[in-house]
């Protein structure tokens, strides 16, 4: 059972994976959110979002835990699976 609603914890999922993007995989991301691998494979598998995990992680991201609830992370334009930013041609 979680605090979170089903579209807060998908917030929460793509704001991991733009994190495990970043931070070069699981295995390198997880002592930084104090979870196991596991634990964050498991959650990107659609596992549930505890409310400790989302507050972690809005902390790791420097950001408010609602900014995260709502969608705001990573910015508009942020690929959550490689971290690029999408660039217009002129």
């Amino acid at each position: 059972m979680t605090d979170l609603t089903d579209d807060e914890q998908r917030n929460v999922r793509i704001a991991l994976r733009y994190l495990r993007a970043k931070a070069g995989g699981w295995k390198v991301l997880a002592p930084a959110i104090g979870f196991s691998r596991r634990t964050l494979e498991n959650v990107n598998e659609g596992r549930t979002v505890s409310a400790q995990m989302a507050f972690r992680v809005a902390r790791l991201a420097a950001i408010s835990v609602d900014s995260l609830l709502a969608g705001e992370f990573p910015p508009a334009g942020t690929c959550p699976h490689c971290g690029r930013t999408a660039t217009s041609i002129e």
